[in-house]
């Protein structure tokens, strides 16, 4: 009974030096050097090959099961667990899930060659760079930039009819802790708005942040970009606020809030899924406890302990509100009125500040949905109005009662016409009858 096996280009360069070492046509200190192994190490092995042939120059363990490899039990437990639980799950997060649910501890390597065998996962093609990109050092501080941005995606994976969701966060750049995370309807001005009044409340004011160049964030029009001095909404709250903007003009310029993004829908996504949330209010009580967890796995130290945030004073705190706003300019009418959003507002006459007609006043739409008008830093009363004032010579005219004709009087109603020898008809009447007496001609 023979035993086929194979051998690779080294096991057989090796046997090749040991025959002719066997052969005496060099001796053992020059095998020794051929095949950098001591001399001692190279008489065992000639022994080897003496007594069992090529085969010896393999390893022990050849063929043998390992010692700590996972048993047909175990993998069976894990396969089934993979496919009711974690089938879209990635390797590195589903051996993290079977440790934490299950007390499976097996590294990611092993799971992603399960998930492999069982058609789970499929390794992904590494693709060669096309552009090459120069790495930024993180900033020193916490607190010093912040990047934020706003995600689209079906994070309640359609559960109640949910659809495409919005999840805005700002990670800081330094630590690379997501300081905050909110689910909301959409990235539009008041959303955002809404989310920098509550981190700022709770965090103070960052040096910078950087973004990307959507419409909330940027003035996009060619002639807008030409003219420095116009703002969104948002960029005039952070001039007012002294926090500095960066626009970014790639994605992979703030990569590490893309990069978060990317982590979130893989991971968040399933966590979501398990604990059975489906509404935005469920899901950001559900971001306070997660969010701790995610910055304890992959958080880092900076370079500098100093945090750089800025703490509001008083006054900050009080305008704050009306900063982040979306603001509106209108001008009074002549009685102390003025229009907005197809509204009617009349301003009151007890006022902090004079008030006179075609004053520029400012209207603040706060996130509240509260409505604040201001005039020289200082906010009007005001009251709304549920029909359009009228004017002077409306208000004259408004008891007059003008008869309408009923369908009987237009139908009976028919076109005067003139007499041809009506004065208005006159002339041309005259230059008829003219015409008309005038001898003919005839040769």
């Amino acid at each position: 009974m023979t035993i086929e096996f194979t051998m690779t280009q080294k096991q057989l360069d090796r046997y090749d030096i040991i025959k002719r070492l066997i052969r005496k046509e060099i001796n053992g200190t020059k095998a020794s050097n051929l095949l950098s192994l001591s001399i001692r190490q190279t008489k065992r092995l000639k022994v080897a090959v003496l007594q069992f042939g090529p085969s010896a120059l393999q390893h022990g363990n050849k063929g043998k099961t390992s010692h700590n490899s996972t048993s047909s039990q175990e993998k069976d437990r894990i396969n089934k667990l993979l496919h009711q639980h974690y089938h879209d799950f990635g390797p590195t997060f589903a051996s993290e899930k079977l440790e934490e649910n299950h007390k499976i501890k097996k590294s990611p390597e092993t799971i992603c060659q399960i998930m492999i065998n069982e058609g789970l996962w499929k390794p992904k093609n590494k693709k060669k760079k096309i552009k090459y990109r120069c790495w930024r050092q993180r900033r020193d501080c916490y607190g010093e930039m912040l990047q934020f941005d706003g995600s689209y995606e079906h994070w309640f994976e359609d559960r109640c009819g949910s659809g495409e969701v919005c999840l805005l966060a700002t990670i800081d750049d330094a630590t690379g802790q997501v300081v905050k995370a909110k689910f909301d309807e959409h990235e539009g001005v008041m959303p955002v708005m809404a989310f920098w009044q509550e981190y700022i409340e709770e965090n103070g004011k960052p040096r910078s942040i950087y973004l990307d160049k959507f419409s909330t964030y940027s003035m996009n029009h060619k002639l807008a970009k030409e003219n420095s001095d116009t703002l969104t909404q948002f960029q005039r709250s952070l001039e007012e606020l002294h926090i500095g903007e960066i626009l970014a003009h790639s994605p992979q310029a703030k990569g590490r809030v893309e990069r978060l993004f990317k982590t979130l829908q893989d991971r968040l996504i399933k966590e979501l899924r398990l604990a059975n949330i489906s509404t935005i209010k469920e899901a950001n009580k559900f971001l306070k406890t997660y969010l701790p967890r995610y910055n304890t796995k992959f958080a880092v130290k900076p370079y500098s302990k100093s945090n750089l945030h800025k703490q509001l004073t008083k006054t900050e705190k009080n305008k704050l509100t009306g900063i982040l706003s979306r603001q509106t300019q209108r001008t009074l009418r002549n009685d102390y009125t003025f229009s907005f959003k197809n509204q009617w507002f009349q301003i009151t006459k007890q006022q902090s500040v004079n008030v006179y007609p075609k004053n520029r006043v400012i209207v603040e739409e706060r996130t509240d949905d509260t409505i604040k008008i201001r005039l020289r830093d200082k906010y009007l009363n005001y009251k709304t109005l549920s029909t359009r004032p009228l004017r002077q010579k409306d208000k004259n005219k408004q008891n007059w009662v003008i008869p309408k004709k009923t369908q009987e009087e237009i139908n009976q109603s028919k076109a005067h016409k003139p007499a041809d020898n009506h004065p208005w008809k006159q002339r041309s009447y005259l230059r008829v009858v003219v015409k008309q007496k005038e001898p003919s001609m005839t040769f």
